[in-house]
């Protein structure tokens, strides 16, 4: 690929090279829960991760996600000296339902959560589903992000003239949105009861190839751990509210409220050449947009495998700013 002035490609990373890492995971305990009340009795739920006096980081978890997303982090933010910090977006899990909340109502919830924490200046980890949110804070508190790195991030979907490059089931999902809504309510609050078990260990091999994913996905997911910080995440956002994670879903088909354009902070942009859920040809056209970015595509990585196997360096390049 060929750079232009406003941003760099960067593909010499590969991932088949660290293939053989572990991933540096703590599983055990759940770090404790805290809460921010904000107007109505509402709360923001949070959990932090990794170097509690480190460099602040925000983290966005993904889509159907909560907060203890964080927990792939962990490890090698302690070792890095990083302070993650990672909220429930409202409605998922502990988070306080917001009725017709909008992307751009999330920035003075960030706001709230830093100055409640005594933090002035911080940097935003965005993966998958939380990219959208990452960029929102980022365009409006430039003078507090200082960097934000989107892992496998969504594009603007309501602006796609072509959905070709989305995972089937989101182009599914997009079609139901616009036609048959009432349909879709009724299928999440179906879903809902299923999505919030634990499969047993033993049933977690037939789990990954239901899902149909990329071998390099599958073979990141057989860690124990991994498994674990993701998917124990989902069933947390499916066990408090179908509701919940069905407004979180509708933030990704609706305009965002600002361009990409206006995001003038430093963007660190990681995507897998093998992503299935958001093709790399879309993380491309992003990064064209973006005035200030670079990006690195990772070959032989997926949507799963690259926050799992590379969150060292993407946190170690994010506090490089």
């Amino acid at each position: 690929m060929a750079s232009c002035s406003h941003y760099t490609l960067d593909y010499r990373l590969d991932a088949c090279n660290t293939s053989s890492k572990k991933p540096g995971f703590i599983f055990g305990d759940m770090h404790r829960e805290n809460l921010i009340e904000l107007e109505n009795n509402a709360v923001i739920a949070f959990e932090e991760y990794g170097d509690a006096n480190g460099v602040p980081v925000i983290f966005c978890h993904g889509w159907p996600s909560s907060r203890t997303m964080a927990r792939l982090t962990d490890e090698p933010a302690r070792d890095l000296g990083i302070r993650i910090v990672s909220p429930d977006r409202p409605g998922i899990s502990a988070s306080s339902l917001q009725p017709d909340r909008k992307l751009t109502d999330w920035p003075r919830l960030v706001e709230r959560m830093v100055d409640h924490l005594g933090i002035r200046d911080f940097r935003m980890l965005g993966i998958s589903g939380g990219a959208p949110y990452a960029y929102a804070t980022a365009v409006a508190l430039p003078e507090r992000v200082r960097a934000i790195a989107i892992v496998g991030g969504a594009p603007p979907i309501a602006e796609l003239g072509d959905s070709g490059g989305l995972l089937p089931l989101y182009r599914w999902m997009l079609a139901f949105y616009g036609t048959r809504p009432r349909l879709l309510r009724t299928l999440f609050y179906l879903a809902r009861p299923v999505l919030s078990l634990r499969p047993p260990v033993r049933l977690r091999p037939l789990l990954l190839k239901m899902l149909l994913l990329r071998p390099c996905d599958a073979e990141s997911l057989r860690d124990a751990a991994a498994f674990e910080a993701i998917f124990e995440s989902q069933r947390r956002a499916w066990r408090a509210s179908a509701e919940g994670v069905m407004a979180d879903a509708q933030i990704y088909a609706q305009p965002w409220g600002f361009a990409l354009e206006d995001v003038r902070v430093p963007v660190r942009l990681w995507h897998g050449n093998q992503d299935r859920a958001f093709s790399v040809r879309l993380a491309e056209e992003l990064v064209k947009r973006l005035p200030n970015c670079n990006a690195r595509f990772i070959a032989d990585a997926g949507h799963y495998s690259l926050p799992i196997r590379h969150m060292r360096e993407i946190l170690e390049d994010l506090i490089s700013f």
